[in-house]
């Protein structure tokens, strides 16, 4: 009996595929503002047969989601996947999905996300975005602090199940939950970003933190900064990006129930071998460390050739150091080791490999980060562990784009 609202359905794809390949719903609702596209809605869903079910809604989408907070009549799932932007709706979604509900939020609005436009990223998610390397899963966790941030105005709170970096764009499955009492923790699940201009270091400052004491929870501000006015590794300055939400960007238990329901029904999704390797490397970050380093980040900074990936995993296991992939970019390296310890590695790398000094400026990163000696002696030979579950398997983990240019095109334009 779930109530599902696709708000922005435009020809109502996603509504008839909701009708016809889910079980257990009880109505879903297709709502779109523009008259032509609420008229083909209701021609696709009397062709696909599935009247009974889907409600074409010639409504303004945040209006319609206002009217069901009002009326007392929720939605389960609201469904947000606009062309760009979801920020316009995020006010009405976070209070008109019912208690425990499911919120769908998709953006692909990646250039502003990813640090093109951090001051338009401001005034639309309350996080100002970097242009680092790391910036697609700074992306994610702009929009979580964004949804957190809204919820909380209404004394909620949200749980991500699910934040997929893919293609061009971001998408976010997030529970909606009510507590005063929990609310007041969301300060410390955001987090700022100090990001070195130069090197690429960049270290986390809670806003807030949060102390147990018994069953219950105390609450105060964080203590910081984490860093000086510049990198203690290239002298360099700093920016700050965020805030950014801190915490966990999946629920581990729920990634496996749906790779457990893939493997329950082979061949019935056509895109299964991606779904298979998204989610099995999702299944396998490290969930309590947020961002990444690249491995081409890391040697173009000292100026070295770049390390295989199972060189530098293993180098980062032998040191003792947890490591793992990121979905949200190819060549990244998610790891609980400080900076200071990357760079390390980095150095004995450039022992191995050296690198010709006499033609870098005394100033550059890589000269002030190469002309330190290392305090830890690295070892680069192949771990047990280094090589993950998911690429030994083969699995379709990073497609590529199927075509040249492939990808968003511009904005319809009317007529």
């Amino acid at each position: 009996g779930l109530r599902v609202l696709e708000a922005l359905a435009a020809s109502g794809l996603r509504s008839v595929r909701f009708a016809r390949e889910v079980s257990g719903l009880g109505a879903v609702v297709a709502s779109d503002c523009s008259p032509r596209a609420t008229e083909l809605m209701a021609r696709n869903v009397a062709r696909n047969g599935v009247g009974g079910l889907v409600t074409p809604r010639l409504a303004d989408a945040r209006m319609l989601m206002y009217e069901s907070k009002a009326q007392r009549e929720p939605f389960d799932v609201i469904d947000l996947d606009p062309y760009g932007s979801p920020a316009p709706f995020l006010d009405a979604a976070v209070q008109a999905v019912s208690e425990g509900g499911l919120l769908c939020v998709t953006c692909t609005d990646m250039a502003v996300m990813a640090g093109n436009s951090a001051e338009t990223c401001y005034s639309k998610y309350g996080a100002v975005s970097l242009k680092g390397k790391f910036c697609h899963e700074m992306a994610l966790r702009i929009i979580l602090h964004s949804l957190d941030l809204r919820a909380n105005c209404y004394q909620r709170f949200v749980v991500p199940l699910l934040s997929v970096s893919a293609d061009f764009y971001v998408r976010v499955f997030v529970r909606v939950f009510t507590g005063q009492a929990k609310v007041k923790a969301s300060a410390s699940k955001q987090a700022l970003v100090f990001h070195c201009v130069g090197c690429g270091s960049h270290h986390l400052q809670r806003l807030g933190r949060a102390t147990s004491h018994g069953t219950s929870f105390k609450y105060s501000p964080a203590t910081g900064p984490p860093v000086g006015p510049t990198c203690e590794f290239c002298q360099q300055r700093h920016q700050v990006g965020g805030p950014v939400w801190a915490e966990p960007l999946h629920d581990p238990s729920f990634v496996e129930r749906v790779l457990a329901a893939l493997e329950r029904s082979p061949g019935r999704f056509q895109t299964e071998p991606r779904m298979r390797g998204m989610l099995s490397v999702i299944a396998e970050e490290l969930s309590d460390v947020p961002l990444y380093y690249t491995l081409d980040g890391l040697s173009s900074t000292i100026r070295s050739n770049t390390p295989a990936l199972l060189q530098l995993r293993s180098a980062l296991l032998h040191a003792g150091f947890r490591v793992s992939l990121s979905h949200a970019c190819r060549n990244a390296v998610k790891t609980d080791a400080p900076p200071a310890v990357l760079w390390d590695i980095m150095r004995c790398w450039a022992k191995l490999h050296p690198v010709k000094l006499e033609r870098l400026p005394d100033s550059s990163p890589a000269a002030r980060i190469l002309s330190v000696e290392p305090t830890l002696q690295a070892s680069f030979a192949l771990h047990e562990d280094a090589n993950p579950s998911s690429r030994r398997r083969g699995l379709k983990r990073f497609p590529e784009n199927p075509e040249a240019f492939w990808g968003p095109k511009a904005r319809a334009k009317p007529g």
